[in-house]
């Protein structure tokens, strides 16, 4: 009889323990947030989101306000909608709101690295040093003889302007990865080639195989983010992992000419922190991915939003154009191949405001801190809720702000010059006549802000501006309309389209 009380006990525990994981008993308490957990247990609406976060996320905005707690694959995520909350959010102290814990997850999951105590660090001081400032002059510098390399080795005078075609999303994101992979991880050595010119022809062959094999990867990173991949595409998955351990090993790495300093400076730190050789080569396929997964789609948005709006393409060229005059140089036949400098870089307003709305209108991260303790958040309407321990609290800036029509007239429109007042100086924007700091979230915010948004918007620049400065630029069918967005992708940074467009280029002179 005591034996089957044992049991029975023990199968009531574990019953009540299996109701308890799957969220049967969770209830909203005293000033905290509405919470929806949705109809089906633990996964909640899981497969609601990944569809469609943006619908989604709507929908439950309408139906529960700014700030409402949804249970999403068995965590409960507050999703704060209300952009004057945000900066309590960016900057409360890690010991109640901690950006690490989903990271670390993420990074474990997609790259198979496991961030050590002095990871975060050790970025953000070699970031520091060489993505910002001094370090990024000459970064700048050498991604500008990378772009020469793949975008203007074969210009020359003696050639004819004969049209060439190409995919504009796929031309823009392989020239982009592959000049930044150059500048960052190092060129092949002429010596080891023969000559320079052989060293070069081996370096764009080389950064083009690793560009599609890149490509395989991005496709399935949304569902391998989500743990969704059918088995097929986890194999698949796992061989290109493997790959790139292997391409970007720090081994072979050292064997270049070149190498950054970003590159090589942390890997040094990381093998002084006790960190394995094996386990670096996996970091150096993050900090690619995170350096090189989202500058390319952004560069295709621009340049499709400028050939789609005359008067911003002739606007944003003319600058181009004023700034090489005013360094003193041309593109003209017969001249040497122009250098653009992290300076000129700087007098380009209306290419940074161009580029800014870019952003605004296809740049969608999910912001997403861990709530290690209860923490109180006032909202704009003077209220304060509670963000329970446990829970996760996210941000999604995307619908909240950018956009907003209340922030941003005409939200689905393409303004080049909405971020700049006529003057050139940067514009204020406000909401219900109260000025707002965070009106465009491409980078994040906070302690979790991206390191190397200067180098990537330095990166996107320049390809844009020699783009613009060397080429005459036409889609193919002019008629034709901007793509969606694919919605798979919402969350994962700058959005990509379900479809290319059809665009032609040659030689200005």
């Amino acid at each position: 009889m005591v034996l089957w009380v044992i049991l029975l006990c023990t199968l009531v525990s574990s019953l009540l323990a299996g109701l308890y994981v799957l969220g049967v008993f969770r209830r909203r308490r005293p000033n905290e947030p509405p919470l929806d957990k949705g109809t089906v247990p633990w996964l909640g609406y899981l497969l609601e989101f990944r569809k469609d976060s943006s619908e989604f996320l709507k929908r439950m905005q309408r139906k529960h306000g700014d700030i409402f707690t949804v249970l999403i694959g068995g965590y409960y995520f507050t999703f704060v909608m209300d952009p004057f909350c945000f900066g309590t959010i960016v900057k409360e102290s890690r010991s109640k709101l901690d950006f690490k814990t989903s990271a670390i997850q993420l990074v474990v999951q997609v790259f198979g690295y496991k961030p050590t105590e002095a990871t975060h660090s050790i970025v953000h001081a070699s970031s520091t040093k060489h993505l910002m400032g001094d370090g990024l002059t000459l970064l700048t510098q050498a991604t500008m003889e990378s772009f020469r390399k793949l975008l203007l080795f074969n210009l020359s005078s003696g050639e004819k302007r004969m049209w060439q075609e190409e995919n504009l999303f796929h031309y823009c994101y392989n020239i982009v990865f592959r000049a930044g992979y150059l500048a960052l991880y190092g060129t092949e050595p002429p010596q080891r080639a023969g000559n320079k010119e052989k060293a070069e022809e081996q370096d764009r062959l080389h950064s083009n195989q690793l560009f599609q094999e890149f490509r395989k990867y991005d496709r399935l990173f949304p569902r391998l983010a989500f743990a969704m991949l059918p088995p097929k595409d986890k194999r698949e998955a796992e061989r290109l992992k493997r790959h790139f351990w292997n391409m970007l090993s720090m081994k072979k790495a050292w064997q270049k000419d070149n190498i950054s300093g970003w590159i090589s400076d942390q890997d040094q730190l990381l093998a002084e922190n006790g960190v394995p050789e094996y386990m670096r080569d996996r970091f150096m396929f993050m900090l690619l991915w995170a350096s090189q997964g989202n500058t390319g789609p952004t560069a295709f948005w621009l340049l499709l939003y400028l050939l789609k709006h005359p008067e911003a393409l002739k606007a944003v060229r003319d600058e181009v154009d004023k700034v090489l005059r005013e360094s003193g140089q041309e593109v003209k036949a017969g001249n040497p191949p122009v250098t653009i400098t992290r300076g000129m870089l700087n007098h380009t307003p209306l290419l940074d405001s161009a580029l800014e709305e870019t952003l605004r209108l296809v740049a969608a991260p999910v912001l997403v801190r861990a709530v290690l303790e209860d923490t109180s958040l006032k909202t704009s309407s003077g209220t304060e809720l509670t963000l329970r321990k446990g829970d996760r609290v996210a941000l999604f800036p995307h619908i909240s702000v950018q956009m907003n029509p209340e922030i941003h007239e005409e939200p689905h429109k393409f303004k080049y010059d909405r971020f700049i007042n006529p003057d050139g100086t940067k514009k204020d924007f406000y909401r219900n006549g109260k000025k707002l700091k965070f009106v465009n979230m491409p980078w994040g915010a906070g302690v979790s802000i991206c390191p190397g948004r200067f180098f990537a918007t330095a990166e996107m620049k320049l390809f844009v501006f020699l783009m613009l400065s060397h080429f005459d630029l036409e889609l193919v069918n002019e008629e034709e309309e901007i793509p969606a967005i694919d919605i798979s992708r919402w969350g994962f940074g700058t959005m990509q389209p379900v479809r290319d467009v059809r665009f032609r280029y040659r030689p200005r002179f």
